[in-house]
């Protein structure tokens, strides 16, 4: 018998999480100002890191996509935390980008390489 040596909730579960995160935060920001650019960014990064989150769950070493999306989001979202001091929306978005290029990157530096 082998020994599961896996984590305890896979990484690609947080990355769907995430994903939901990120386009809920798109949805909600268009429902209360009717912006149209949040409910765009939103969906399109929430569909990038729900692919990347894909990706992630067929082969666990296939980072780069969900690293490059929670990066630039970390980035934008961050620099908008900073310009405004407001912690919603985009001081919880940058926050939870952190998280994941964190998490990801501890992912990245603990997998055997061949």
């Amino acid at each position: 018998m082998q020994k599961d040596t896996s984590p305890l909730v896979p990484l690609h579960y947080f990355g769907f999480g995430y994903a939901a995160l990120v386009a809920t935060g798109g949805i909600t920001g268009y429902a209360k100002a009717a912006s149209v650019p949040s409910l765009a960014a939103g969906l399109f990064f929430g569909s990038l890191a729900g692919l990347g989150a894909y990706q992630l769950s067929q082969d666990p070493s296939n980072v780069w996509a969900f690293l490059a999306t929670s990066g630039t989001l970390a980035g934008i979202m961050g620099m908008q935390f900073y310009n405004s001091g407001k912690f919603m929306p985009a001081g919880l978005i940058a926050g939870a980008s952190l998280l994941m290029v964190a998490k990801l990157g501890i992912s990245l530096l603990s997998t055997p390489h061949p």
